[in-house]
């Protein structure tokens, strides 16, 4: 570590006005996006990346920094507050922040998202100033026999996510996985599940998915239920204007630590191997939240932890796709991606070379994330009382504004009109699930993981020419399928146990 020249690089960006406006408007910008279901960083750093190109190196770098840091929290903003995810990193998010919305607890819920969405990024930052070449050397070690394994560990969680109907949740996670194997097929290319159709090549995109499960059953069920407001609607009105700090205790802080430090170590392990993600990462934080819970039956009724878990791991996923990104030029994920191209164009090329050859780049990129959490702290921080106001407007004018802005997001997605009509199906869908009690979580995990899963699965056994055995005899594979029967073995356990107690009381 060379401490003078990490000095100076924060130097050079925290003493910079040029520097600190860009990676101010980054951070606004990107949390505004984030906010607006479908609007992700990814496009916000998509549509900057021209404006960035007559810049300084150091400015550009802290504006996309700014946008990536900003937009991994704003998604949260609109899954607590009208349960529609604006980004696949807060998918989880809303599973505990809308219900403490509809509890009152709006302002609360957004201002424990964004402290410890704050302390995501700044433990993720440790790790990448602290350990980042050790990382990255164990992450290249990973195949596609370890990525499959892990994915098979994480669909194991469906049990914990199917609340009490084990036989709902797992037809859920099934259905889950079947919409990802629509389109063509990975290696080969083969079309599947497309009736005809090219523009279900491609498959169905995430935000599509989540956003129409998510908010757009939500709208449906609201409009359903509009003439019958309920009391804790009323109750959210009259509480969440009078927001003391972030609306929480210093106890309560310090109760989630534990919680925290667990969810950034995931966050940032899943950032580091490419194509997980902050999707990923949320999801698969909260369902280990959950089954390290003392109470697990709470989780989904609106308690801190569930955000905690979800916030903290999302936003330690941006310093975990650095980590590859920097010192071997992989990107964890499209985000990553971009920025890679953004170096790339400004004459700086990540690999293990980068230390050596722009050591000043690499100081000034760790500086530009602390720079961006702490201007995300900021500006939530004053206008968390201006978000909560959303919950004032009556829902007559506020469901048509949210349909609208979702097909909005769903179109600039692929800006295509087919991610319209998918959007309205999965709204569909997720309204007779609910409808029918079927939890809805399992269903957005199996999404996630099938392709990911599928992807690794058809590489593993090209690369090994079909022998099945190579899962196992891979020692970091074989040890994550281990560890994944052993989870089902427990989850089912534990998930027999509580019916049998229940029965009994």
């Amino acid at each position: 570590m060379n401490w003078s020249l990490l000095a100076s690089s924060y130097g050079a960006v925290f003493g910079n006005v040029q520097v600190l406006l860009m990676t101010f408007l980054g951070a606004l910008g990107g949390v505004l996006l984030g906010a607006i279901p479908g609007m992700t960083a990814t496009m916000g750093v998509a549509l900057l990346i021209p404006f960035s190109f007559g810049m300084d190196l150091i400015p550009s770098i802290g504006l996309l920094l700014g946008i990536y840091c900003g937009g991994m929290y704003g998604g949260s903003i609109s899954a607590i507050l009208i349960h529609a995810p604006g980004t696949p990193a807060a998918a989880a998010t809303l599973l505990d922040g809308y219900p403490m919305c509809q509890k009152g607890q709006a302002g609360k819920a957004l201002g424990v998202g964004i402290v410890f969405s704050f302390m995501g990024t700044i433990l993720s930052l440790l790790a990448l100033v602290g350990i980042s070449p050790a990382l990255a050397n164990i992450a290249i070690k990973f195949g596609p026999w370890e990525y499959f394994s892990i994915t098979v560990f994480s669909l194991t969680l469906i049990i914990t996510l199917s609340e009490e109907n084990l036989v709902k949740g797992l037809i859920t996670g099934i259905i889950g996985l079947m919409l990802a194997t629509v389109g063509l097929a990975p290696i080969d290319s083969v079309s599947r599940y497309t009736f005809g159709s090219n523009a279900l090549n491609g498959g169905f995109d995430i935000l599509t998915v989540l956003v129409g499960v998510f908010a757009i059953s939500e709208i449906l069920l609201a409009a359903e239920n509009s003439h019958k407001p309920s009391a804790s609607q009323k109750a959210t009105v009259i509480t969440d204007f009078n927001i003391k700090g972030f609306g929480f205790s210093l106890k309560e802080f310090f109760s989630q630590i534990p919680n925290c430090i667990r969810s950034a170590l995931i966050g940032i392990g899943l950032g580091i191997l490419p194509g997980i993600g902050s999707g990923t990462s949320n999801m698969l934080s909260y369902t280990i939240a959950k089954n390290q819970s003392k109470h697990p039956e709470k989780f989904g009724t609106g308690i801190i932890d569930g955000v905690v878990a979800s916030e903290t791991a999302n936003n330690a996923t941006v310093g975990g796709t650095i980590i590859p990104l920097l010192t071997l030029g992989i990107p964890g994920d499209s985000t990553s991606a971009l920025l890679l191209g953004a170096l790339i164009m400004k004459g700086v090329q990540p690999g293990p070379l980068i230390f050596r050859e722009h050591g000043e780049v690499v100081y000034a990129i760790y500086a530009a994330v602390a720079l961006s959490s702490l201007f995300m702290l900021f500006i939530m921080f004053f206008g968390m009382k201006g978000f909560v106001k959303i919950l004032k407007v009556p829902q007559p004018l506020l469901l048509p504004l949210v349909f609208v802005l979702c097909m909005v997001g769903a179109y600039g997605t692929n800006n295509r009109i087919f991610d319209c009509w998918a959007l309205i199906f999965f709204g569909l869908v997720g309204y007779l699930l609910r409808k029918g009690n079927f939890p809805t979580t399992p269903l957005i995990l199996g999404f996630v993981l099938g392709s990911i899963m599928e992807l690794n699965f058809r590489r593993a056994l090209s690369y090994s020419n079909g022998n099945y055995m190579e899962f196992i005899t891979h020692p970091i594979s074989g040890v994550f399928l281990a560890i994944a029967l052993f989870s089902l073995i427990f989850n089912l356990y534990t998930h027999h146990k509580r019916v049998q107690s229940k029965k009994t009381a």
